[in-house]
């Protein structure tokens, strides 16, 4: 699998569609055909079974096809306006976020927020979040009272590659995640 491809898929799916002309429809999809034709008058050549076996072998699992694969869309991490249409679900009693250790006092002062992506990704195991806070300096992991949070009536929902979306985190709801 081309990292490089894997990186310009996630980009365009998530990010900016329109970087190399396609439009995504409203829960995210676009026809592969499509997708397909306009990499590669984008200069990215990316051919079916490249882009199954991406599918197929991403360890974030960051994609998903349609179920006649003829559509394929990013599973979450979007920027761009999208509604996967996710039915809530009722989350694990703790869930993680991992970041870096420099924003760890902001987070707990003021809660998580997506930033620019439309959801908080959180992580139903440690080490996954751990693997993510270091992508962004020294790593610290905050756990998330989820359970207390559904309760108190917020809504999550799984993504397809299995990441908990919540629109945000009360600073309540947080604490520092401590080795046992």
């Amino acid at each position: 699998m081309s990292k490089e491809t894997s990186k310009f898929l996630s980009y365009v799916l998530r990010h900016a569609p329109d970087a190399i002309g396609i439009t995504l429809d409203r829960q995210g999809w676009v026809d592969i055909d499509t997708l397909l034709a306009a990499a590669l008058r984008s200069g990215t050549a990316i051919d079916r079974v490249t882009l199954d076996e991406i599918v197929a072998t991403s360890d974030k699992k960051r994609f998903t096809l349609s179920p006649d694969g003829s559509r394929i869309r990013a599973a979450q991490g979007h920027s761009v306006e999208v509604t996967l249409d996710l039915a809530p679900c009722k989350p694990p009693p703790i869930l993680f976020h991992g970041t870096a250790i420099h924003a760890v006092p902001a987070i707990l002062a003021n809660g998580l927020r997506p930033g620019a992506r439309n959801h908080v990704h959180l992580s139903s195991e440690a080490e996954t979040a751990r693997r993510v806070g270091r992508r962004h300096g020294k790593p610290a992991v905050l756990t998330v009272a989820a359970q207390s949070m559904w309760q108190a009536g917020t809504h999550f929902y799984r993504a397809d590659n299995g990441v908990w979306l919540v629109g945000h985190v009360p600073p309540a709801y947080l604490g520092r995640f401590e080795e046992p």
